[in-house]
């Protein structure tokens, strides 16, 4: 399993290498050292993509208070 730092991988390939350690582990075919590693892999991963998404997510925050105005029900903009 390729060790790889995680401040120098997207989202994307993060989720990728995640989804591939879940499915190693669900294999029932690693040795308990190479279970216990996966699993600390997994989880320096998961903490990876959710500080990710948290960022994403404020990002959106700061543009929906500073750009983008309410909507109603129907789609349209609310007249000034």
């Amino acid at each position: 399993m390729a060790a790889k730092s995680s401040k120098t991988q997207s989202f994307e390939t993060a989720l990728a290498e995640l989804e591939q350690v879940v499915a190693d582990m669900e294999s029932g075919k690693l040795t308990l050292e190479d279970s216990l590693a996966a699993y600390k892999r997994g989880a320096e991963l998961l903490s990876f993509c959710r500080s990710r998404l948290d960022d994403a997510q404020q990002q959106v925050r700061v543009l929906e208070d500073g750009v983008l105005k309410d909507f109603s029900a129907s789609g349209d903009a609310n007249k000034d």
